[in-house]
């Protein structure tokens, strides 16, 4: 960074920004030039180190939720979580947590505090039109949060949808027999039979509630004013879907998570598929990440010579990029769509539970199932077998 002195051709002097940064100054022919550059000596050195402030500018991790209390109550990183899922916002700004295993959902307020507000924390499939701290659940794996501020949790192996409301404290059914199958489609969500639903996702408008109906190799949309459920993705069958061809004739491999751009494409992770697929609002599928064998590779490179390793989840950020928890890498990736490469953005790529508090790139994680980027820009982490909440933010 130089200036050269054009009011002082005499000696061509130059102005280098070690020289600004000290103070150094320069002898002048006149007192006002010397005053005048004197000012723009300041102004560029408060540029210069306001540059050098923001080029180091980095992420920073931090805890949200995990600790050993088994009481509620607590702020949320002294409660212990048993094998956290995933992670909700409501407009309120507060933040729910599904646990897989623990079979209970969370609610962390505005101030951090966590209280329970559904599951006793045994398995079973009851409690229907009741208190939800009564009612059992089996594997919840995922939730997401209505327009009206109601939870919608994936039930997952219950192979139903329930539906919890935070200021009554009451669940009810909202898809699903309850019986495992496929039918339905066409007709009623509530009287449709579902595999196991592993993940949900709403359309940015949250008028349609996408479903990732795993266990029969499709992705289903259940439209939220009708209530009625249709096939997007997946014929049943086991396969990779060529590109281009209609999604809901194509095959699937194991469809594991499914999320919508603002544009209106439907985003599918498939898990023993080790790769990312989309359908576009044409209604055919294609391949974008992933070679389809299992691995890890190609980052900063080309998305369809990366290699996954049995991914679980993925959300779509503030700029319509995919945020992918590459879940047996622990590691939590982004498919750049606009220039069709991979990144990672979390991780080492080792599981462990180091690095909190440091660089995104230097914390150990230990399969993440979720992933999640607020409005603010913040990025959750679910770090389900550490049993811990991450956040990277701004430092």
């Amino acid at each position: 960074m130089a200036v050269v002195c054009v009011g002082c051709r005499k000696h061509g002097i130059v102005f280098h920004a070690g020289w600004l940064a000290s103070g150094r100054t320069v002898d002048y022919h006149k007192t006002e030039q010397l005053k005048v550059w004197h000012m723009l000596a300041r102004i560029l050195t408060v540029v210069f180190l306001l540059t050098v402030s923001l080029s180091v500018r980095a992420d920073k991790v931090l805890l949200v939720a995990g600790g050993e209390s088994k009481t509620d109550g607590v702020p949320a990183t002294q409660f212990k979580l048993i094998a956290p899922f995933a992670i909700g916002f409501d407009q309120a700004g507060n933040y729910y947590i599904a646990e897989m295993t623990g079979n209970r959902v969370h609610r962390v307020d505005q101030t951090g505090k966590l209280t329970i507000i559904g599951g006793t924390g045994e398995k079973g499939n009851d409690g229907d039109n009741g208190p939800a701290r009564k009612a059992r659940f089996n594997g919840m794996h995922h939730l997401v949060v209505d327009a009206d501020g109601h939870l919608l949790l994936a039930d997952t192996w219950n192979h139903r949808i329930r539906r919890l409301d935070p200021k009554t404290g009451v669940v009810t059914p909202f898809a699903g027999t309850g019986k495992k199958g496929f039918s339905g489609d066409g007709g009623p969500a509530r009287n449709a039979d579902f595999g196991g639903i592993y993940c949900l996702a709403f359309d940015p408008p949250k008028k349609n509630l996408y479903v990732a109906d795993l266990d029969n190799r499709r992705i289903r949309v259940i439209n939220m004013a009708t209530g009625i459920v249709t096939t997007v993705a997946g014929n049943g069958k086991r396969g990779v879907p060529p590109d281009g061809a209609i999604a809901k004739n194509a095959p699937l491999v194991d469809p594991r998570a499914v999320a919508v751009d603002s544009k209106g494409n439907v985003y599918i992770l498939e898990r023993g598929g080790h790769a990312l697929r989309v359908v576009g609002k044409e209604g055919k599928i294609r391949t974008v990440a992933g070679t389809g064998k299992k691995g890890f590779s190609g980052d900063g490179g080309p998305a369809l010579k990366a290699m996954f390793n049995g991914p679980k989840h993925l959300c779509v950020d503030l700029d319509d990029n995919v945020l992918i928890a590459d879940t047996e890498n622990h590691v939590i990736r982004k498919y750049l769509p606009k220039e069709g490469r991979i990144v990672r953005i979390a991780g080492t790529g080792k599981r462990g539970k180091e690095g909190v508090g440091g660089p995104p790139l230097k914390v150990q994680l230990a399969q993440p199932h979720g992933v999640f980027q607020h409005k603010d820009g913040s990025i959750y982490i679910v770090d389900s077998s550490n049993n811990r909440v991450l956040k990277i933010v701004k430092e």
